[in-house]
């Protein structure tokens, strides 16, 4: 009986030691609701395919031109062996700010400042400086490329054909203005007449997110900078690039087929300004223009859905990858966002990450990190967006390196001053095969709901 009885509490010990362990791990997948010390308007705004690029008369196409509804949001590529697929309700952020020696004769973005906190206090007992690159740079990770270009033209090749094999139809493209750039790189609209025929060649199709962070917010009535930077951004889009095999236009609810443009710090303009642009009866209106699109604005707080459809906007989208660090990208709230969008005809798209980890540019900001567990912190985020039916879904992102968030593949580096993080024990593409697999069942979850 005493040994029976020994045996129970050995086996009681070890059911305990396996919980407790599986409670820990699994505590990162889920953290709970709250907000974030970290202001939420501060951010930071390769090899090739090998598989055989299939000749036109492979490739079999869906009928529709323009993308909106399980059956024509996907072109489907015909090979000996097997069909594949890309989708165009999956978008992934890119971005275009690298740069380095061989090809900007610096580096850019890589050696990125360490940010300090805003209170002093907190900002004396960490590290400040900048990046020193190949071997520290600003990122937890360390892409297989190397510190590369973004001007590359290989570069760009292999990351087409990387999103191309995660199935992500539609890159959206970080854009600022001729001549503007983000506080730490330089400006690249130049290039995004190269990284449209990147994307062309491997059938992925162009959209723009663009900051409103830049823009001036002190005019009280009717803000004319606002709307200047709306046209502006749309005559770019439409009038420079509309021509393109690439450009990426969406069929809305009433049948209009459009750009579309994710907003980002939307919410730094105030909806009356906004409605002036996006609303029918505003004074200048864009509705019915050349310049009209499909806005997307970005929700950080509950409050923000009733300031997005008062200024006119189509949609909202959440951005952040870390979830618990906004109302917007909590998981928890999105079957009420979701809610509250289709009861006022707005377009819900979620946004979906691998995880989150900005230390090597935030070494305060650690209570963030969401860490990836393997691919579980992803898979749980991307079950989360597809438990409310979106109509598109967002991944955050594909090369934010800064911020952890990448999809690209990333290699095992150590040096005498750093050990990166990585993707093992899986291989480089772990991310990317993740992402297909889950397009693929997003698809086939929506042919469900439309039956």
């Amino acid at each position: 009986m005493t040994r029976l009885r020994r045996k129970a509490l050995v086996a009681l010990f070890l059911f305990t030691l396996f919980i407790f362990g599986t409670m820990m791990g699994l505590r990162t997948l889920k953290p709970s609701d709250g907000f974030s010390d970290l202001a939420p308007g501060m951010d930071f705004i390769g090899e090739r395919s090998e598989r055989r690029r299939p000749d036109l008369k492979d490739v079999v196409v869906s009928p529709a031109q323009f993308h909106m509804g399980s059956s024509d949001t996907k072109v489907v590529f015909t090979k000996s062996d097997r069909d594949y697929s890309i989708f165009y309700d999956v978008h992934i952020f890119y971005y275009l700010w690298y740069g380095s020696p061989s090809v900007d004769n610096k580096y850019i973005h890589w050696d990125h400042v360490l940010v300090p906190h805003w209170d002093p206090k907190i900002a004396a007992s960490h590290p400040q400086g900048r990046h020193a690159p190949p071997e520290d740079i600003a990122s937890s990770f360390y892409p297989e490329l190397g510190p590369y270009s973004s001007r590359d033209p290989k570069v760009l090749d292999s990351h087409m054909a990387q999103i191309e094999a995660a199935a992500a139809g539609v890159v959206v493209l970080s854009w600022y203005p001729p001549g503007m750039a983000d506080d730490h790189g330089e400006p690249t609209e130049d290039l995004v007449p190269a990284v449209m025929d990147a994307a062309h060649r491997h059938s992925i199709k162009l959209d723009c997110s663009y900051s409103e962070s830049w823009v001036v917010i002190t005019i009280m009535s009717v803000n004319t900078v606002v709307r200047e930077s709306c046209l502006q951004g749309g005559w770019l889009t439409n009038e420079h690039y509309g021509n393109h095999g690439a450009f990426y236009r969406f069929r809305s609810s009433t049948g209009q087929i459009l750009p579309l443009l994710y907003v980002y710090d939307s919410y730094l303009t105030p909806p009356e300004s906004w409605a002036e642009l996006l609303t029918t009866k505003g004074s200048h209106s864009i509705r019915g223009t050349p310049y009209d699109a499909i806005f997307v604005a970005l929700i950080v707080e509950e409050r923000h859905k009733h300031h997005i459809l008062a200024s006119g906007f189509d949609g909202i989208y959440t951005y952040f990858a870390s979830n618990g660090f906004s109302f917007g990208s909590s998981h928890q709230n999105w079957k009420a966002i979701k809610a509250f969008c289709d009861a006022n005809n707005l377009l819900f798209v979620p946004s979906v990450g691998p995880g989150y980890v900005d230390t090597a540019v935030r070494p305060w900001n650690n209570h963030n990190t969401r860490n990836r567990v393997n691919g579980r912190y992803y898979e749980t985020s991307l079950q989360a967006a597809l438990s409310v039916r979106p109509e598109i879904v967002t991944i955050t992102s594909f090369n934010h390196w800064h911020e952890g968030t990448q999809i690209e593949k990333a290699v095992p580096k150590k040096t005498a001053t750093r050990l990166y993080l990585d993707y093992q024990p899986n291989q480089s593409d772990h991310y990317l095969k993740l992402t297909r697999e889950w397009a693929e069942n997003f698809n086939k979850e929506k042919d469900k709901w439309l039956m």
